[in-house]
């Protein structure tokens, strides 16, 4: 006896899938035919990747202690990592207090300043950058103002969310005993906040230090421009050597930085 077939409809979860995936096929498709990119080319010219990695090896550490130039620009970055976190972080931070509703009564401040920490963060960094090299010239002060305006952008609205998830019943507290608000700022808010403020300064100048590298080839200096003029007079040795002694700057600075996080919000205080 021939049993009638049984046929089973695709279910709407894999109709959605090869939607998504037939839309992006076409977007890709799309934009190798308009821009007239061959993907091929990603292995049939990948033999000048290998040509360029051959002319590095081996490393010369020698350009590390060689000069007193990299060693002059390693300082530069580190100094421009720290004066970007600590000037920009103290701006992010009365920022914050100007933008949370539970430390600025007046509504429109409250939101101007949003506004203008929404405007600093959709600004690319290489923009900011660019504008600061015409304005003060080449050079890690460039790249200090650089790094200045993205941490306020980043953690303005970090701090801000920071301020306004603080419990209210210290504040309350302190409110019905008749203090100012400015009081209640110092001795309800702040002590709740500022473990955390101080973990993410730390966090900040973890990523300012790997920002401060590359800010450096668009003329931020520090080691980023000696590496950029490494690689621009053709000095492949040089360049990998500064590539690995970059590296293990910011494994070290994040190691440092992880573990005085961790060490502060451990129990929620400084130790």
């Amino acid at each position: 006896m021939n049993r009638p077939a049984l046929y089973t409809l695709p279910s709407v979860r894999f109709k959605r899938k090869a939607t998504l995936f037939s839309l992006v096929s076409i977007l890709l498709v799309g934009t190798c035919i308009y821009l007239q990119f061959n993907p091929w080319m990603l292995v049939t010219e990948f033999h000048y990747v290998t040509e360029l990695i051959g002319s590095m090896l081996p490393p010369n550490f020698e350009v590390l202690w060689s000069g007193k130039g990299i060693a002059f620009s390693i300082l530069e970055t580190i100094s421009m990592a720290f004066l970007g976190t600590l000037f920009g972080g103290s701006i992010a931070v009365v920022l914050a207090f100007l933008a949370a509703s539970n430390t600025m009564p007046l509504r429109f401040v409250r939101v101007l300043v949003r506004l203008v920490l929404s405007l600093q963060r959709v600004i690319p960094g290489l923009v900011i950058i660019l504008i600061f090299v015409i304005a003060v010239g080449l050079g890690a002060f460039a790249g200090m103002l650089t790094l200045v305006f993205g941490t306020i952008g980043t953690f303005g609205q970090l701090f801000t969310e920071i301020i306004e998830n603080t419990e209210n019943a210290p504040s309350e507290a302190i409110y019905s005993v008749g203090a100012s608000r400015m009081q209640v700022i110092r001795y309800a808010i702040l002590p709740q906040v500022f473990p955390s403020f101080i973990a993410n300064f730390l966090y900040s100048f973890d990523i300012n230090m790997r920002a401060a590298i590359g800010l450096g080839i668009f003329g931020g200096g520090g080691i980023g421009f000696e590496l950029f003029l490494s690689m621009r007079v053709l000095h492949y040795r040089d360049a990998l050597a500064l590539i690995f002694f970059t590296i293990l700057l910011i494994i070290f600075v994040e190691k440092i930085s992880d573990a005085l996080r961790r060490r502060i919000l451990g129990d929620g205080r400084l130790k």
